[in-house]
């Protein structure tokens, strides 16, 4: 039974992610076509960023004290809603306001609906089982991230953005769906979560600083975000402009530097139990650095694709490898105020990130702010062999009190 519980999730949180693939290729083309500005795409990425940001405040509160199975339901369907609109209302002419509310109204059951996603897995597979579905789940999202962005490309270019982004809501119809047909295990040793919205947020503040691991990884991981949030803006535009791709060479570079995800999400098991932990993340944001230097420099859209390749492959492993640990070393009952604090506080320099490299990749080029990115990351990696980050197993230091 909790095979195929975990089965239907599974299955409706790749369709749900096979259209992120759609509109993370339509919403920035969308606006590109609209405005013909790179500082206005990374705006509405910075828009999105700073909701979600003020949405982690209460959203590990809401996951730890509600029903997490009918919160993502109900995401879904607003997000449904939201996106699919946006079609409909560009049938009377080009809207950009439209796009930042939209963004920013998907942005708050985005961030409820990850801490929710994040709290729930433990209790389909248990807490032994989290790495190995963690890497079924990024391995078959990374596919539909690869499949995605390549199908939206081209139906970007025969129809235009906005029925790719009409895809995307259709998919979390089919998330929401999924969600229906199972029911999540009983949270283990849960207390009563009765405090006010600071308090139960300072709870998983308290818990992540605690934990001399986490507390560095939150540190370096929100540096990290200022880097990375971004490079996707960076990437599309330097895929369209400077090297004069199409809108399908934009599909097909996201796609290809997706198969970076998927690798990492298949290795992963094998890298943590040969690497350890330490080595596989601080080696992830060397390839990260390197793959930047290299995109700095790329003269072909060839060259651009393999070099994002590498880079998502390094974010991936990073980020697969520090979700595990986080949901193997917290206790279930704070688990959602866990994540909340922590992506809250790892996303909170990502708008301003994404804000600062657009804008200064539009008025200097790509080459200059791609290289101070490259030396930003290797900066990280150095830290991070000073850190407990370094350790090959981190879950077997004794446990926080929580």
């Amino acid at each position: 039974m909790q095979d195929t519980r975990f089965r239907i999730f599974w299955a409706g949180q790749t369709l749900a992610t096979l259209g992120t693939g759609f509109v993370i290729v339509a919403l920035p083309l969308l606006v590109l076509e609209a405005t013909g500005s790179v500082a206005q795409m990374g705006l509405l990425t910075g828009t999105s960023g700073i909701v979600g940001i003020a949405t982690g405040f209460v959203a590990g509160s809401l996951v730890d004290r509600w029903d997490r199975r009918r919160l993502m339901i109900i995401c879904d369907v607003v997000r449904l809603v939201v996106f699919g609109s946006v079609p409909l209302v560009w049938l009377g002419g080009p809207q950009v306001w439209l796009l930042y509310v939209a963004v920013g109204v998907a942005a708050v059951f985005d961030m409820v609906f990850r801490v929710s996603y994040v709290a729930a897995v433990p209790g389909l597979v248990g807490k032994d089982g989290v790495l190995a579905a963690n890497g079924r789940l990024e391995t078959t999202n990374s596919l539909s991230l690869i499949i995605g962005p390549v199908l939206a490309g081209v139906l970007v270019a025969a129809t235009g953005p906005t029925v790719a982004i009409a895809v995307n809501a259709a998919m979390f119809g089919a998330s929401a769906v999924a969600l229906l047909l199972i029911r999540f295990g009983p949270v283990a040793d849960a207390p009563t979560v009765h405090g006010s919205v600071v308090a139960e947020f300072a709870a998983g503040f308290r818990y992540l600083w605690a934990t001399p691991v986490l507390r560095w990884l939150t540190i370096l991981l929100t540096v990290v975000s200022l880097l990375a949030v971004g490079m996707s803006d960076v990437l599309i535009y330097a895929v369209r402009v400077p090297l004069s791709g199409s809108e399908s060479d934009v599909g097909l570079v996201l796609g290809v530097a997706g198969v970076g995800t998927v690798i990492s999400a298949l290795l992963l098991p094998r890298l943590r139990r040969t690497l350890g932990f330490g080595p596989c993340w601080i080696g992830s944001f060397v390839l990260c650095a390197g793959a930047v230097g290299v995109l700095a420099f790329a003269g072909t859209v060839p060259v651009a694709a393999a070099t994002a390749t590498v880079f998502f492959f390094g974010l991936a492993l990073a980020g697969i490898s520090g979700m595990t640990l986080r949901q193997t070393i917290t206790p279930d009952h704070l688990l959602g105020r866990v994540t909340a604090a922590f992506w809250t506080i790892h996303g909170s320099l990502g708008p301003i990130g994404a804000a600062l490299l657009t804008a200064a990749v539009e008025r200097f080029g790509v080459r200059g702010p791609l290289l101070v990115v490259c030396g930003l990351f290797a900066l990280v990696s150095l830290v991070a062999l000073a850190t407990p980050i370094r350790q090959r197993h981190p879950e077997r230091a004794p446990a926080v009190v929580s």
